[in-house]
């Protein structure tokens, strides 16, 4: 979806759709019962179908719970009525109300319209996504501002946009040997820094957690970092993603209906491609670095297995209670590569880490783990922001002695009681208490099981805008 904005004289379009209140009168000529329908993104066609152009009115739901998030969602129904249509050019009029016609609003506009323009059909024989689909955003007055937020809804939702489709791709097609060509491709492009260590390097650098997890698969192991170098000297902002590009729990094995969906296990992962994508599209002035820890948790018989002792690069050892709990194995050599190489002003970790996560929250939110309360509400502000939200979640000390090793330094699983804190608390072993660090768990959010307002069914590319904004805001 293209979008653009400009001053409103004329449409000179086939379509244009107002958005307007629910229960407010509708633009003659009335459509039946006269007023703006009481569901948020129902649509009635007022215009005559023999008129030019055609109008349609777009519910943005009842005026008294209208914030940015509800015209996100009208944008998202806007593209999917154009995709039911058939329709590839309109015009969005917000004239009609001052709480349309602002900056954050036309903002937020546009990203549902991007956001509700994604399909994912690259595997189909015949595609059902539009190309060239374009919505021109009218407006009472053209400002810079607005200007620059339709562009900055552009960056950040194609951005959101590549994450969502690396995530969709299944698991023959990206592995961690493939998905590093992949991001070496992007970095070519978008002028970033592109680094791969091979399996080699990483056994070079005694990275025995992100090795063991990928032994059992014909595929090894990656560790793939992304640098935007920025404009202004100083320590860089790392994002670590967890990217599992398919996870059947090793020998550890899950139940078959939980192995399907598993190639979203990876959603960690292309969230910081996104990212990436994003800061180098905004030629964003600060230093960030992005890390990616990419294996595939197979059985075979060179796995890794339950009772196995693996030392990490941090040379603390864990002893394997459960095959099933990789992501906090390749992310713990991913958090301690990032504080030697980097020596970093921050971290933030994105994992489809546990399943409790998902008990405990459900799929409105992720969970959020800091050891810096500045880091933690600043993230959970940019949550709300941008409605990808997260609800903090302890982690006191006393829930270490579920990992406390008896042969090693940690056990990797505590089991079902506080499953996603102690994953967290697992993962706080390898970070510096100077370094300001937060763990967003995403496994109820990464991806969803039925289409929302403005994301069909599967990967989400929960994050990207989040820390966009915070990045933004920093």
């Amino acid at each position: 979806m293209k979008t653009s904005i400009r001053k409103a004289v004329g449409w000179r379009g086939k379509v244009v759709i107002v958005p307007a209140f629910a229960g407010s009168k509708a633009p003659t000529p009335l459509p039946p019962g006269g007023a703006v329908p009481e569901e948020l993104g129902q649509a009635s066609v007022v215009g005559a179908a023999n008129k030019r152009p055609l109008k349609v009115v777009m519910s943005a739901g009842k005026e008294s719970e209208f914030d940015a998030e509800r015209m996100r969602r009208v944008g998202g129904a806007v593209a999917r009525w154009m995709r039911a249509w058939k329709v590839d050019r309109v015009g969005v009029d917000v004239r009609g109300e001052k709480a349309f016609d602002s900056v954050e609003t036309i903002g937020a506009l546009c990203e549902g319209l991007h956001l509700g323009s994604f399909i994912f059909d690259r595997h189909r024989k015949e595609n059902r996504r539009r190309s060239g689909q374009s919505a021109e955003v009218l407006v009472s007055r053209l400002s810079t501002a607005a200007a620059r937020a339709v562009r900055r809804a552009g960056v950040v939702t194609s951005a959101t946009c590549l994450s969502r489709e690396w995530a969709h791709e299944p698991p023959n097609v990206i592995n961690p040997v493939t998905l590093a060509g992949r991001v070496r491709a992007l970095a070519r492009k978008t002028k970033l820094k592109c680094t791969v260590l091979d399996d080699k390097r990483l056994a070079a650098l005694k990275m025995g957690g992100l090795l063991a997890v990928g032994k059992g698969s014909a595929t090894p192991s990656r560790l793939i970092v992304l640098e935007h170098r920025g404009r202004t000297q100083g320590k860089p902002v790392v994002v670590v993603g967890k990217a599992i590009t398919f996870d059947t729990g090793g020998y550890s094995l899950k139940p078959q209906a939980s192995i399907t969906g598993m190639k979203y296990d990876k959603c960690g992962g292309m969230q910081v491609v996104g990212v990436m994508q994003a800061v180098a599209a905004m030629k964003y002035k600060r230093p960030v670095v992005g890390i990616i820890a990419a294996a595939e948790n197979m059985i075979s018989g060179r796995s890794y297995r339950p009772d196995d002792i693996i030392t990490t690069m941090s040379g603390k050892t864990v002893q394997i209670v459960s095959a099933d709990a990789e992501g906090r194995m390749v992310l713990c050599d991913a958090l301690t590569y990032a504080q030697k190489r980097y020596k970093p002003r921050c971290i933030i970790d994105l994992a489809t880490l546990t399943g409790g996560v998902v008990v405990a929250l459900g799929r409105q939110a992720a969970g959020i783990f800091s050891n810096n309360d500045k880091l933690r509400d600043g993230l959970i502000e940019s949550g709300r922001r941008t409605h990808e939200r997260l609800w903090p979640l302890p982690m006191w000390d006393d829930y270490f002695s579920a990992i406390k090793g008896d042969d090693s330094d940690l056990k990797n699983s505590g089991g079902r009681d506080a499953h996603a804190i102690i994953g967290a608390v697992f993962l706080k072993q390898f970070v510096d208490e100077k370094i300001p660090w937060a763990h967003l768990d995403i496994a109820g959010v990464g991806d969803l099981e039925k289409d929302d307002p403005y994301c069909p069914k599967g990967a989400t590319g929960f994050g990207v805008r989040l820390l966009v904004d915070w990045l933004e805001r920093l």
